[in-house]
Parts: structure tokens; sequence; C-alpha cells
């Protein structure tokens, strides 16, 4: 065997000689970029690791620019044509491959949020390696690849949590990526059987009792905020390319708090809570709120208490704000160190045409992947014209096969899940259906695995298909579909879905906190239900685009988890506040953000401080940081009674007779609230202390972009940082003469202060609103 070695090593040997020799001699030939695939199984063991196997006996070591491990063995090389061709006649390579320049193909949101591989706050990050994401969800699928371990180090020596066993998931289920699961079911079966025979508990025909996903929410969040590169993903060939997280090396531990089809128990996110910070979990993400629109004080909400406990110990909590948008006062998870996380689009869509007989187009999306329509021209209907409501909607046997049968349907949105209703076509013989948006909807847009050929329009396009069936003897219609584009503009753009402000508790804080990539968004799935969720959907995909703040909230968890790993010595406060006064305002044309829902600009109600920009956030120059006796004092501030606040900090509090402003806050936003009984000029002071993590020697200037028909001030307009002095105190001072006061139709107006040092800015929104006390 020994011998079978050497001859071996001197074969490659010999081919490297010849390879490296051809290359000095086509030293006119122009140097590319190769990709080299390797059958891994032919390295000879004298060579310890991979790399040492190619840069000895493929490449020289300069030559090598990648090597790959983890889905594909293999190098990249920057070599001659001629070079690579000998290499090409090795038995080892498998093939190789011209180095391209392409447009990405990918989940895209970690490039739309300024991430670059190998420099920047990826590089700086390690990736978010050893950081220890916590996911409040349905739980996970673990097979997919995008909780491989493939070159993960050992699990952090301060994890304390387990892998718990259950229904079809084993211990051999965690890895070194996926570190820990754990599944919460006490509070749903107590709720069960409360309600008696009628009450009904997991279905386990359709539901696992373990940390396996059975519905797909928590698969996909999870993937998101850390999911590892995955090449070829796609869902039906929609979005393909490589599908990677936004920390890809951080690691994942999975709390299933949530059931198919039967929601989460306060008690149960608790106990997750409770679990989370004992494990040792340093980012949670939750995309979890209330359902009712109704937010209530924070003592008596389990999410923001238990994200205080969480949140006290260190631990960066991200949520989602909702999906009750465009309606003002629709944000949920408004405590002040919950970060809450809208949804914005990326640069990337799945457009699809409705062709109507007269030949006009009317602009939509879709995903659906089965048989297309090829343009032939089908009857058009819409059942909405009889005026019955359930039959516009489409609801479940509202159809009449006779008026549906081998047509296009038009079904109103609304009601019943979008994906549902082209079923219900389909039952009644439908061969399509157009999903039309109503006012509410505006012109947002979603795109769904359809089982039946559909496209989703928005109000004004659902419109005027309605008119020409009003107008038209025969209409006929037809739906093209256009696979994946990159590069739309503009874009961000603001979900019509998404939370919208101002806080309905306490409107002195901004809430959403900052919106993220939310709408169209590829990330891993479950094999338990098809990509539309629905029983009757028999396909299984690795993959699945979803849309919502859900999708939001774990890109900035995984965000988080970079900057955790970049700046250890951050707070949870600290790496908000870099997310915020970073935070894009202004689109890919240049131009100030704009609300999906009507197409107008957007503001800070609509987006907080801004649009995730992970390139800027890793080097802030400034933080607005915060403690936990801060949060207590805005608790005070806000009247809560001292039991009150024990309820959420869990130890005893003394509110001081004087209390803080709650305006005070030391949050990395504004808000001046006026009240409507006031009548003249009238002010508002605010105390904020910024803490330089930039440059020791430094000096910052501010600027003031004052809201329309107000004064604002600063003092000092300059800080000055140095070795001795790290943190500086101002005061804004807001004026506004409430006669004159010319409100926008959310009721606020709105401006900016930024700090400047000529190489960083630091940005936090203001807003200014009269309201009525309570």
């Amino acid at each position: 065997m020994a011998k079978f070695h050497s001859n071996f090593f001197l074969f490659f040997l010999l081919i490297s000689t010849i390879s490296k020799t051809t290359l000095s001699d086509d030293d006119n030939q122009t140097v590319k970029t190769f990709i080299f695939l390797v059958n891994s199984e032919s390295k000879p063991s004298i060579f310890p690791t991979h790399y040492h196997w190619y840069s000895s006996e493929f490449a020289d070591p300069l030559q090598i620019l990648h090597t790959y491990d983890t889905v594909f063995h293999g190098f990249s090389a920057s070599v001659t044509p001629s070079h690579a061709s000998v290499l090409r006649q090795n038995p080892s390579i498998l093939t190789v491959l011209e180095d391209r320049r392409r447009q990405l193909h990918t989940t895209r949101s970690p490039q739309f949020l300024g991430l670059r591989n190998q420099r920047g706050l990826w590089s700086e990050s390690d990736y978010g390696s050893d950081v220890i994401i916590g996911l409040f969800d349905t739980g996970v699928w673990p097979e997919r690849r995008s909780f491989s371990d493939v070159n993960l180090g050992p699990v952090p020596t301060r994890w304390k949590g387990v892998c718990e066993t259950g229904v079809k998931f084993s211990g051999k289920n965690c890895n070194k990526k996926l570190i820990g699961a754990r599944y919460f079911i006490k509070g749903h079966e107590a709720a069960a059987r409360s309600a008696g025979p009628i009450g009904g508990g997991i279905n386990e025909t359709v539901e696992f009792k373990s940390p396996r996903d059975a519905d797909g929410h928590g698969t996909h969040t999870a993937s998101t905020a850390a999911g590892r590169h995955a090449f070829r993903a796609s869902m039906a060939g929609y979005a393909a390319g490589i599908a990677k997280g936004v920390a890809p090396k951080a690691r994942l531990a999975v709390y299933k708090v949530c059931w198919k089809n039967s929601g989460c128990f306060d008690s149960d996110i608790l106990a997750a809570f409770d679990a989370a910070v004992s494990d040792g979990v340093d980012v949670i993400s939750i995309s979890i709120g209330g359902g009712d629109g109704i937010s209530s004080p924070y003592y008596l909400d389990p999410i923001a208490i238990g994200s205080y406990g969480a949140a006290s110990r260190g631990i960066f909590v991200s949520s989602s704000a909702g999906n009750d948008g465009p309606n003002l006062m629709s944000v949920t998870n408004l405590a002040p160190w919950i970060v809450t996380v809208g949804a914005g689009t990326i640069d990337r869509n799945f457009p699809a045409d409705v062709v109507i007989g007269s030949g006009r187009r009317l602009s939509g999306v879709s995903l659906y992947s089965g048989f297309p329509l090829n343009g032939k021209m089908y009857p058009l209907v819409y059942p909405g014209k009889s005026g019955m409501l359930s039959a516009s909607l489409c609801m479940e046997n509202s159809l009449d096969p006779a008026m549906v049968k081998g047509k296009i349907v038009i079904c109103d949105r609304g009601s019943s899940a979008r994906v549902a209703k082209g079923v219900v076509v389909k039952k009644a013989g439908g061969v399509g259906m157009i999903l039309a948006n109503g006012i509410s909807n505006g012109e947002g847009l979603v795109g769904d695995a359809h089982l039946i050929p559909a496209c989703a329009v928005g109000s004004d396009e659902g419109d005027a298909v309605k008119a020409y069936v009003s107008n038209t003897a025969n209409p006929t219609a037809t739906i093209d579909f256009k696979g994946t584009v990159i590069g739309i503009k503009p874009a961000p753009v603001v979900a019509s879905f998404s939370g919208r402000g101002p806080n309905g508790l306490n409107p002195e804080i901004l809430k959403p906190d900052l919106i993220a990539p939310g709408v169209n968004i590829l990330a891993a799935w479950t094999d338990a239900v098809g990509p539309t969720g629905l029983d009757s959907d028999s396909r299984r995909t690795e993959f699945n685009i979803l849309s919502g703040t859900s999708m939001a909230c774990p890109h900035v968890s995984g965000a988080a988890a970079l900057l955790k790993s970049a700046h250890p010595d951050w707070s949870a406060a600290a790496i908000r506040s870099a997310m915020m006064t970073t935070a894009n305002t202004v689109n890919n044309l240049n131009r100030s953000m704009t609300d999906e829902a009507t197409g107008k600009a957007s503001t800070p109600y609509d987006f907080g401080a801004g649009h995730l920009n992970l390139d800027r956030a890793m080097d802030p120059g400034l933080v607005y940081d915060i403690s936990n006796i801060d949060y207590i004092n805005f608790m005070c501030g806000i009247g809560y009674s001292a039991n009150s606040i024990q309820v959420i900090t869990r130890t005893p509090v003394h509110c001081p007779a004087k209390r803080s402003l709650p305006g005070n806050l030391n949050y990395p936003s504004i808000s001046a609230l006026f009240p409507t009984s006031a009548k003249g000029v009238t002010s508002r002071a605010f105390i904020r202390t910024a803490t330089n993590v930039g440059p020791v020697n430094t000096i910052y200037r501010a600027r003031i972009e004052a809201p329309k028909g107000v004064t604002v001030t600063i003092k000092p307009p300059k800080l000055v940082f140095n070795e001795a002095v790290k943190k500086r105190s101002f005061i804004v001072t807001v004026t506004a003469d409430t006669r004159s006061l010319m409100l926008d139709d959310s009721g606020a107006v709105f401006g900016s202060i930024s700090w400047s040092d000529g190489k960083h800015v630091v940005r936090s929104p203001i807003i200014v609103t009269q309201i009525d006390p309570l």
C-alpha cells in the first residue's frame, strides 16, 4: 500500500510539473479564472488537507483563489487556458468551468442588505461563527442542506441546551449547526383539554410531537437567519441560484412553540424564553404577534415580558411588526427592548401578465410552475357580477361549475387563503385564476405557488380586468408567466402588508424600528406539506418562497448575529442602534422609498429608521446605548406601578418621585408629541447620549432636516470624543406653532438629525405629531 501511495504521488507530481511547465510556456496567454471540481476521494493520504493537495499538484498557492469542500470539492484558480486544458485531462478533475460574470440569482436578500463574500461584515464576523440564534417558531426540518454542519467548529462550550427527541426526531437530527431543539406543547394541550371533546388538540396525522416542522414556517425563518450555502436552490425553478442565510456560520437552536393549524400559546412562548435564556442563546428571533390588532400593556404581554427577561441579560430580541398594514397603528410587538421589524421588497420579482382579448397586458406576479397556457385565450368570467360576496371571493362551494368550467375566473382577494381560492376554481372546472386586490391591499403583490395557472394583480389592474368583462360580450384572457427577473427598480419598497406606526401604546417610541427584506423570500421548507401548505398540494420542494414580516424578522436576527460576532462587547441596544442609524431611506434609484400600497413616498411610520444596510451597520461611528435601569425609568415614566414593572423585571423596583419623561429613553429616534389642546408656540426637549465606537479622537457635527413647519435645535452642535471621553450627551429641542402645524395624512410630519465626522453618518428620524392625552 505504501508503494501504491508513493507511485500515486509521483503521478500527480508529474502532472503538476507538466501543468506548471505549460504555464511558463504560455506567458503570453491571458490568465483567467477557472473552477475545478475534484473527486475528493482521489486525495492521496500524504496530503493533510485538500488545499495542500490542490496547491502541490494542480496550481501554485498564489494562483488559488478559493477552496471548496461543502457542496462540492474543488478549487478556483487564475491560470492560462492552456494550463486549464492540461488539468482537464487529469483523472481526478471532474470538470473545469470558466468563471463567468453573472447577475446573482440567490435568495438575494443578503446581497441586497449590503453583504459581500469575503469582505465587509461577513468577513469581519466570520459569517456569524459561534453566535447562537434561538428561533421561536413551528420547528425545523433538519435534513435540509441549509442546516449542514460541514466544516463548522465544535459547539460553543457555553451552550447548555439539549436536543429533545420525539416523533420522527432523534438526537442525530441535531449537529454542530442545529445545536439544539426543543418543543413546547403543554400550554396547547391544556387548552385543548379545557375545551373538552370539541376543543381538539394536536392532530397527530399531520403534526409531529417533536421539534420537527409540519408547517414549514419555522424551517423557512431558521434558514433565512442562518442557513448554510445551498447550491442549485430554487422553488420549482423560481429564484434559482445559491440559497444562504444572513449569518451562514451562526448556530441555530430551535424552539417549537407554534403548531400546525392551531397557533402558539403564551405559556409555551414564555417557557421557550425561559429555556432559551438558560440555554445560552445570543439572539432570539420571534416572528409571532397578537392577532386581534390590540396591543396589551407590556406587563400583560408575554412576548414583552419574556423579551425583557432576555434583553436584560444581553440577548438581542428581534420580532415581526405584523401583517395588518397599510392601516395606521397596525404595528405589533411594541416594547422598546424588542427590535420590531417591518417588511420591504428586494430587487427581484416573479412577473406574470394577464393578456385580455383587447390585447392589453395587465402586470401581476405568480409562482405557478405547472403547464403554461402557451398563449391560448380562454373565456373570462367574474363571479362577483352576480352580487354574491362569497362567489366574488371564490369561497368554498361558492362557484357554479356551469358558469366557470373551462374559463379563467377572476377572484377577489380576502376572507380565505389566496392559494385556496385557486383550488376552489379548479374544483369547479376553471382553468385559471386572476386574483384581484381590493382597495385595502392596493398595489401590493406577493407571489404564490398556485396549483392552477394563476396571477395576482393590483387593485387598479383588477378594476381594469373587471371593467373589460363588464363591457365585452365575449371576454377572453390568458396568463403569460415570465419566471424570475433580477434588477427590479425601485427597490426596496415598503410592503403593503407591513405593520405601520404610530406606536399604539407609547407613541413616544417609534415603531417599527426598521424594515428588512420580507417579500418573495426563498428559504428552506418542510417535507411535510407542499409549497402552498394546502392538504391538496402533493408537491414537495426543498425551498419555498414566502412573504410577510415573519420573513423580515429573521433577516435582522441574522444581522444581529453578524454584528455580535464582529463586536462581542456591544450590547443588544447598541446593535439595534447601529442598524437603525445606518439604515437606508432611499431606494436603488437614490430616491425616497415609496409605499407599495399607494405608490407615494413612505414615512418613518412605514419604515421606522429605514431599510437595514449591513455594509454600514458594521461601522456606525456612534451608538445610542440603553441599560436595564433606563428601561425601568421608561416604565416609571409612562405611569406603570411598581408592581406592574416587577411583573416584567422580576425584581422589585422603586420609581423616583420625579419620573423620567418617556421621550428621554436613549432611543435612536425622536418622537415629539404635542397635545391637541396646545395653542401657539410649544417646545419639547429630548436628551440623548451618544457612545463613540469609531476612531478614538474624532469630532461629530450635527445636521438637521427639520420637519415642515417645525424648528429643531441641538446643543451642543458639536460632539468631541477622545481617549478619555467616550460618551457625550446633547439636547434636541423641537419647537412648533400648533396653530399652523401642517400634518400629513398620518397625522404627523417627519425630519431627522444626523451626526457626521466626515466618514460616518449617524441618522435618527424625528416625528412630530399632535395627540390627545390619555
